[in-house]
């Protein structure tokens, strides 16, 4: 059985990384961030290495790799390079697979192509991250807005952040979508204090419910 995740957020900095973090570990998958911007610190595809516990071929080399942290069509006009959206295909593997995108749903990855309609063409589902915070409810609605008018399955909203009950039951109520769990911020961030607290937070039997046979 086969399950692909796609982890995308309403913002940038939202705390993408250690979600997928968490979920890859569980999954004993594979994970592929299909673009990194910023080379200076460490990579998110380095983060997910020592936060999941997986082995080195579990995590699966960058398409493109752009030294500047910024937007992915400004980082490659910096770096001189071109990102071609076209050539970012679905790895072949038989085993569960996380891929985490850059920012938000409609981040450019050139001047005229957003991430979005990768993610359209891969038709995967997608966990949207969201923050706990003021000003999550509008993002997280219009981001689930932008995914349904695409036809883009959506398995659930994962929150990010302190206890916030009004808000992550109100984005629940509007959407219909599943509300996944919420991860805390973690004083100490481990594999260990990760995967509990992710396995405390969330209800894994939506893995079960998007796996493919």
């Amino acid at each position: 059985m086969t399950r692909c995740f796609i982890v995308t957020g309403t913002d940038t900095g939202i705390g993408k990384t250690v979600f997928s973090s968490a979920l890859v570990g569980v999954l004993n998958g594979y994970y592929w961030k299909p673009i990194q911007s910023g080379l200076d610190q460490e990579t998110d595809s380095e983060v997910v290495r020592r936060l999941s516990g997986l082995a080195n071929d579990r995590i699966l080399p960058e398409a493109w790799r752009l030294r500047t942290p910024a937007s992915p069509h400004l980082s490659a006009a910096i770096d001189r390079v071109a990102i071609v959206p076209a050539q970012l295909r679905l790895p072949d593997i038989d085993q569960p697979l996380v891929i985490e995108g850059a920012g938000g749903l409609l981040v450019p990855l050139t001047r005229k192509i957003t991430y979005i309609e990768v993610f359209s063409q891969w038709a995967q589902p997608v966990i949207l991250c969201a923050r706990t915070e003021l000003g999550t409810i509008n993002h997280t609605l219009m981001s689930i807005e932008t995914l349904r008018r695409r036809a883009i399955p959506i398995a659930g909203v994962a929150f990010i952040g302190d206890e916030r009950a009004d808000t992550q039951e109100i984005i629940g109520e509007m959407t219909a979508v599943p509300i996944l769990g919420r991860l805390p911020i973690l004083g100490e961030l481990t594999q260990e204090s990760l995967r509990n607290a992710f396995e405390a937070h969330f209800d894994l039997s939506f893995l079960e419910e998007w796996a493919v046979a």
